[in-house]
């Protein structure tokens, strides 16, 4: 069975906006079946809303049409969870429903790039009780590797 993961929004927007990067090397893999992907309604949200952003738009290039594709290989692939609002305690109420979403769809990583989230001991503590280890792309690029015995795919495009 492959390791279950939940992404942060902040990683799914950098992988699009950089194919290059860390966070689409890791876009890369899980397209490539290296690992499943934990997605619950408000992440998908948050993706949408930070990349119809005009200054992102701009500054990227964006186009509606490659948000779109984007959010359909994410829907299509991964595994949507419902989140209900059960699970408190972070500074950032929005981190709630992320962290509920790792626990219930039995993710063992919750990859993010908000240092917030990657530096509060109580809620690493608190994930780890789940099952949960809360890492950076980095982090988390390196656990792959030994699994996958061959270099991390580096795709280039944006889906």
């Amino acid at each position: 069975m492959k390791v279950a993961v939940l992404v942060d929004t902040n990683v799914w927007v950098s992988a699009l906006l950089n194919p290059s990067g860390p966070p689409a090397q890791l876009k890369n893999a899980w397209v490539d079946g290296l690992f499943d992907v934990i997605v619950c309604l408000p992440v998908l949200e948050e993706i949408a809303d930070v990349l119809q952003r005009p200054r992102i738009q701009r500054k990227y290039k964006i186009h509606k049409h490659e948000i779109v594709q984007y959010l359909r290989l994410i829907t299509g692939r991964a595994i949507l969870v419902p989140v209900t609002g059960t699970v408190t305690g972070c500074r950032d109420p929005d981190d709630n429903l992320l962290l509920e979403a790792a626990i219930t769809g039995g993710a063992k990583y919750l990859v993010t790039r908000d240092d917030d989230l990657k530096r509060d001991l109580d809620l690493i503590l608190q994930m780890r009780q789940h099952g949960v280890r809360v890492v950076s792309v980095s982090q988390f690029l390196k656990t792959l590797r030994p699994r996958s015995r061959r270099r991390l795919p580096s795709h280039q495009g944006g889906s």
